[in-house]
Order: C-alpha cells, then structure tokens, then sequence
C-alpha cells in the first residue's frame, strides 16, 4: 500500500473516530450579518464592575471579535486603550455567562399553537438564555428517528435567536433498534430523552430497564447523556377515574396520584442498570441524567448513595419546585400542574438545601407549555388539565430573588444555570467566561426589581404562568449569542440568527 493511500486511510479513520468522541459543535457563522446584531459591530470591549469568571467577581474588561472572547482585562476603570474598538460601560451591572437550559419543550415542528421557535428563543432571549437544549416531545412528529430529526432541524433554521440544540427521543419502538439510535445520534442528537411513565403524547411511549439498558449500550460508544424521566406508576395508586369531580379541582387530589414512590421506584431502577455501563470498552461508561427532581425525600438520598459510590449520574431540579409549595396551591388553579408535582413546603426546603450542598447539579426550566384550552382554567380539573409550567423567559430573577434567602451566590447561580449544564449537553465552548470561548454573555441587574404582570412584557406565546403577580429582583439588560446582542432592553434583533447546535 503506497504512503498516499496510507495516509487516506488515516484520516478516514480520524475523521470516523471524531464523530464518535469530539465535544459537540454546529456550523456556526461566526460573521456580522446584517439584523443579527443591535449592536454595530463585530470587534467590541464590555466593561463592568462586576464581571462573572472563572477567579471570581472582578471588575473587568471583556473583549469579544468574531463571536468569540478573545481577551479579558481586569482593571478598575473603563478601558482607554481599545485596539479601536467599541467599548460598552455597564457600570455595576453583572456581565455572566449566558444561561444554558437543558430542558425546555419548544413544540415545533407540529404544535406551534403551543409554542415554537420563534417565541420561544425570544422569551429565552429576554431571560438571559444564549443556550437551549429541546426535548423530543411535543413536536409533530416526535424526535425518535433520523427522519424526524432532521425534520425539526430544518424547521428550527432562520427561526432561532439564541443557539439551540436537540435531544433524540428513545421509545419503545426504537430501543432495540440499534441502527436507528445510532442513526439518530449521527445526525446530531445531544443525547436521548426517555420517559418511565406516560408521557401524555401517544407516539412517545414509555420505557423500562431493558429498554434503558439497551440505549445506554450505544451512548456510552458516543460519549451522551440519556435523560429520564424518572417516576413509575404504582399499583392500585392510579384511580383517577373513580374520583369525583369536586375533588378533581384539589390540588392535593393530583398530588396524592403520583406519590413520592413513583420517583422512588424508577430511580431505584435507574441506578441498578447505571452499575455497569462501561460497554465494549467504554473508558467512561454512559452517563444517566434524571430530570426534574420533585421528591427531597428517598428519590434523594438514593442517588446522594449511588454518586457517592461512583456511579456516573446527575440530576437537575426545576424553579417551580424551588419556589411553590402544594400548601399555597389554590384549588382549580391548574397553573401550576406539572410532572412530577409540586410537594410540600419541607419538600422545598430540602431541596434548596440539596442544591447548596452540591447534591443536585443543575437547574433547568423544563418549559412546557401548551394551547390555554388544555390547562382547563375555566374546570380546574387538575386530573385532566395538561401538566406544564411555562416559565423559561424567568428562571434567571426566580432563582436569584428566592435563592438569596438560602445563601446562593452568583457564582453557584452561573455554576447551575451554565456552566453545568453547558457541561451535560457536551457545549464546551459555552457556560464560561474564559478566551476562546463563544461570546454567549448576560448582563443584568441583580438589584433591579420587577412585577410579573400587565406591565411585563412576557415572550412566550402565551402569558399563563403560575409566576404571574411575582415581585423579582433581576433584570436583563442584554444579551450576546456568539457576540451577536439579540436582546436590549425589551428589543430583540430584526434576524434570527441563532444555529442550530449538532453533535458532530
């Protein structure tokens, strides 16, 4: 075989090992397109007294040019000496990292009367988020095969304004379908999503150990994450359709069906089929995310047992389990239904506690709206209602204003709400203010206070949240996706210019 051939088979082999193990990226336009931006320019300096980096809160000059941080400064005062470029002084506002959301329902393609890219990056946009990761459900189709994954991404293309990446579905239907997980993953699924209970959509149906087992087989070859829903029905514990219709508008009605042991249960399982995942000679072995953690309880303590014994685990809670409890839950006010529930006050307290001492690694929105007509507003059936928070545009002031009565700084706040996640979903280009990373930024004031209601502007496509009537402290001011400001002030740019993100 001749030295050319030789060195074409080498870099076959390279480019074919990549695929499988390089941290994620997507095409990204690195360039100043005409609308991206609110901001004129592609060489630029942001000042602050209060810069968020790795070696804490310092007052610091940020240069960004090409979409990229390219040098950080720290100094006292605004920068003189700019190489030329445009410098912005925030003052004593907080220039951060951009938010990272692993976990948010943008229902596009197919249910965009629910949401949709376009309302739903601009309410990320307005919060602070440069980053979001999209569930496979509740789009039309679901994200469970190549084909409909690159459907979604097509439909995702010139409708994003912050970056958006994508999770695959695992069902039933394709678990034991090697082919088709490893065509999905190739054509640029983060990881895969699957749900250990109904999850209300008829073509995502639940999965079981064998299942997961499966999955994790292949995700530990491509180095993903699987994320679970974890709570399993237990016997005799679903009877819904025996309770009358007086009780279906109690909140507590809808919490005494999905107990604590629905949670207990699937994470039991969970860390039984986590115990040997290092598949043919994965050096890692594959790595198990449980969502949206409800029960401080049991659900906790087993995976506080199972880290602690090395299992590759992680877990995210959400806001509105940091926030309400079921003791303020109104009765007919299905607002505030969601999957797992919202539990009791001792529940919440717990669970902060749980964050703050490093046992649950991340936070997320888990945004999932739907059509007003499904949240039964007017019946207050908490039974039949569909179980979503839409929240996403305001999970920046939420944690801050709630998690400084607990003790949250901002560099834990920036570690839960980017740096984490970011982490998880393979980004590592993004979460971090360090140079050579892509200029996703937020600058906002900590201090500055705010009234969810008729005069705030709310980005979702539908203003039914739970959070109206809240008094917050945190505004956004700006924010930057790979340099590009696509948020001032309750503007956003004229163009969508966010990309989508594919694992390559």
């Amino acid at each position: 075989m001749n030295s050319s051939l030789l060195l074409g088979v080498a870099i076959a082999i390279a480019i074919g090992c990549a695929s499988i193990l390089l941290p994620y990226f997507s095409d990204r336009n690195q360039g100043l397109n005409e609308g991206c931006s609110l901001l004129p320019h592609r060489h630029f300096w942001l000042y602050s007294k209060r810069v968020l980096t790795p070696g804490g809160i310092v007052p610091a000059a940020v240069e960004i040019n090409g979409g990229h941080i390219v040098s950080i400064v720290h100094q006292n005062k605004v920068p003189k000496q700019t190489k030329g470029a445009h410098v912005i002084d925030y003052g004593n506002a907080v220039i951060m990292p951009g938010l990272v959301d692993v976990h948010v329902h943008l229902n596009e393609p197919g249910r965009v009367e629910w949401e949709g890219f376009v309302t739903g990056t601009k309410a990320a946009a307005a919060g602070g988020f440069t980053t979001l990761i999209d569930m496979p459900l509740n789009s039309v189709p679901t994200t469970t095969s190549k084909e409909a994954f690159d459907m979604k991404v097509d439909a995702a293309k010139g409708r994003l304004f912050v970056d958006v990446g994508f999770w695959g579905g695992l069902v039933p239907e394709n678990a034991f379908n090697n082919t088709a997980i490893d065509e999905l993953l190739q054509a640029g699924a983060l990881g895969l999503k699957s749900f250990m209970c109904p999850s209300g959509i008829n073509d995502f149906g639940q999965t079981n150990a064998s299942h997961i087992k499966e999955a994790l087989r292949i995700l530990a070859k491509y180095q993903r994450p699987l994320l679970v829903h974890a709570e399993i029905p237990q016997p005799s514990e679903d009877e819904k359709t025996k309770i009358d219709i007086s009780e279906r508008r109690m909140y507590s009605t809808y919490l005494r069906t999905r107990p604590p042991s629905w949670e207990e249960e699937a994470i039991k399982i969970l860390i039984a089929v986590s115990k040997d995942t290092h598949f043919d000679g994965s050096k890692d072995g594959a790595h198990i995310h449980i969502v949206h953690l409800s029960d401080s309880s049991v659900s906790l303590d087993l995976i506080k047992e199972a880290k602690e014994s090395g299992a590759r685990l992680s877990v995210e809670t959400c806001p509105h389990y940091l926030v309400f409890s079921a003791e303020e839950i109104s009765d007919g006010d299905t607002r505030f239904k969601c999957a797992p529930p919202i539990r009791d006050v001792l529940n919440r307290e717990r669970l902060w506690k749980a964050l703050k001492d490093g046992h649950i690694d991340m936070l997320s929105s888990d945004h999932s709206p739907s059509s007003p007509e499904l949240k039964l507003l007017e019946a207050g059936d908490f039974l039949r209602a569909w179980g979503g928070i839409s929240s996403l545009q305001f999970g920046l002031p939420v944690t801050w204003s709630y998690g400084q009565q607990h003790g949250l700084q901002l560099d834990q706040l920036s570690e839960l709400w980017s740096k984490r996640p970011a982490k998880l979903a393979g980004q590592h280009k993004k979460g971090t203010i360090v140079t050579g990373n892509d200029a996703d930024i937020v600058v906002w004031d900590p201090e500055n206070d705010i009234q969810i209601g008729e005069n705030y502007t709310i980005f979702h496509k539908h203003p039914i949240t739970p959070y109206t009537g809240k008094h917050l402290f945190g505004s956004v001011i700006a924010t930057f996706v790979r340099g590009n400001m696509v948020y001032e002030n309750g503007s956003h740019a004229s163009t969508a210019c966010g990309v989508p993100i594919l694992a390559v």
